[in-house]
Parts: structure tokens; sequence; C-alpha cells
């Protein structure tokens, strides 16, 4: 959907959505052969650039890494990437990456492991290396805690980014070079202050949405932000849609969040103003 200040058509590309989606999210899935777990907290991106799981040395997935053969376990892991505000239909997209864990601290022994997306050293499972997250945390206890942990890591062959149109692939390769958005630590916060607060800064922007867009809207609410713009959800009785508001230069921090945001008003001021839009739950 078009809106009056969508002149420019740039957008994180699918590789940034996927590091954004890493990033942010605080909790996956992982499936190998006859298994499935949900972790929170437990993925990081260390120094070297590859994304590890630091679990509880006794949990089920170490003693499975431990046993299978070479060390290499093939498994699945899921993120899901759930608006911060209340909306319909929550979910904007699901990343999932498939590939092989490995004892992290194993392959350091021995000098090997790459990162994935990179070619690795260790079997022919295929490309590896490359940075693919930016996680928080560990599952329980401290850093240092070593003796009651372990950090998995993971040797990707496969990534995918669905948002709403069926999975597509993403390179490994393009998921080294690419980086996560500045603001994808910040958005959750960001936005809900901006529901929170400002309802009236809202509506406000609701003016830069074509009219014929609006026809049965009942509720405007933002649903997305990155460094190009932000998204309304346009809510009616049994549907909705979502406008991309570009921003006039993408930001390179969330320090400039409130310049952009500020400029959007100033252009939705010379706007008509419209019938009262509801912009709370």
């Amino acid at each position: 959907m078009s809106s009056r200040t969508d002149a420019r058509p740039s957008g994180p590309s699918g590789a940034e959505r996927v590091r954004s989606v890493l990033t942010a999210a605080p909790s996956l899935t992982v499936t190998t052969d006859g298994y499935r777990c949900d972790l929170v907290g437990a993925h990081a991106l260390d120094g070297r650039g590859r994304l590890t799981l630091r679990l509880p040395g006794d949990c089920h997935l170490a003693a499975a890494v431990a046993c299978a053969p070479r060390g290499d376990l093939a498994a699945m892991l899921q993120f899901t990437d759930v608006a911060p505000t209340a909306v319909r239909d929550r979910v904007r997209a699901r990343v999932t990456l498939s590939g092989w864990l490995t004892d992290a601290g194993a392959d350091d022994a021995v000098g090997g492991g790459g990162a994935v997306g990179v070619p690795g050293t260790r079997g022919m499972r295929g490309a590896r290396g490359g940075r693919v997250a930016q996680g928080a945390g560990g599952v329980g206890g401290a850093a240092g805690d070593a003796g009651d942990h372990v950090e998995l890591r993971l040797d990707a062959v496969r990534a995918t980014l669905d948002t709403g149109a069926g999975p597509e692939g993403v390179g490994l390769d393009e998921l080294v070079l690419a980086g996560a958005d500045p603001l994808a630590g910040h958005e959750a916060a960001l936005l809900m202050h901006l529901t929170d607060h400002h309802p009236d800064a809202v509506a406000r922007l609701a003016r830069l949405v074509e009219p014929r867009h609006l026809h049965g809207v009942r509720r405007v609410v933002p649903v997305a932000l990155d460094r190009y713009g932000i998204t309304l959800r346009l809510e009616r009785a049994r549907a909705h849609d979502d406008v991309r508001l570009p921003f006039a230069v993408p930001l390179r921090d969330a320090a400039e969040f409130g310049d952009r945001v500020q400029t959007l008003l100033a252009a939705a001021r010379a706007c008509p103003r419209r019938r009262s839009l509801h912009t709370r739950p």
C-alpha cells in the first residue's frame, strides 16, 4: 500500500530482516530428530561471529550433540518476529535456520569451526561462516559457570524468511554482509512509547495515508519500525492493511528517531484533517 510520503522505496533487505529478527527475538524453537524444545534467552553471537546456544550441560540437546556421529546434530532453529503493539495477527515474520549443531568448546580446543555462512573445515555439511544474529543472555547461571553449561554452535546450510507470503530463501553470503537494523533492539520500546504516550501523534501520522485507504478504518496503530520508516496498521471491522511511512533520510541510530517522527508530523500538518480515528486498543 502506498502513502503520500513513499517516494523513497528503500527498505530493509531480506537478509537485514533476518538479522534484525535474530537480534531482537527473545526466544527460539529448536527441532531435531524426534525432539523439540523452546529456548528463552539462549542464543548469542560470539566474538568470532558465530551463532551459539548456551545451555545447561546436562540438557537433552547437549547430550544429543555429544552422542551424534562426528559430533554434528542436524537441527532446525525457528525464530518468530511478533509485533510489540496490541494488533491482530501479531506475527510479522518467521525465520528458519537449518544446519548442524556442534559443541563450540570442542572445536575451539582444536582450533576449528567456522562461523555460519563461511566454508568451514569440519565435514562436508555445506556452507558455513559469517554473523547471523546478535542474541542476548544465557540460560541460567553466570557467564563464568562453564562447568554447568555448554555452548553449541550452529553451522547453517539454509536460511529462510517468511513474511506472510510463504518462505523465501536468503543467501548465507548475504547474511554475512548484512547487519541488523540499528533499531532492532529498540523497536518494541519506541513503538510502545509512541502508542501509549503519544496517541495524538499517531492520529496526525494517519493524515499522511491516502484517503482511499482510510475507508472503514476504525483504529490506527504503529506496528513496525526500522531505520527506513514506520509502518501503521489500519484496522477495520474484519480486516486490516499496513501502510509504510518512509523517513526522508534513513536514520543511523535510535537517537535520531524523534527527529524523523517530527519531520513526518510536520508533513502531516500540511494535510487536511480527517475524521477522528482510534489510536488505542
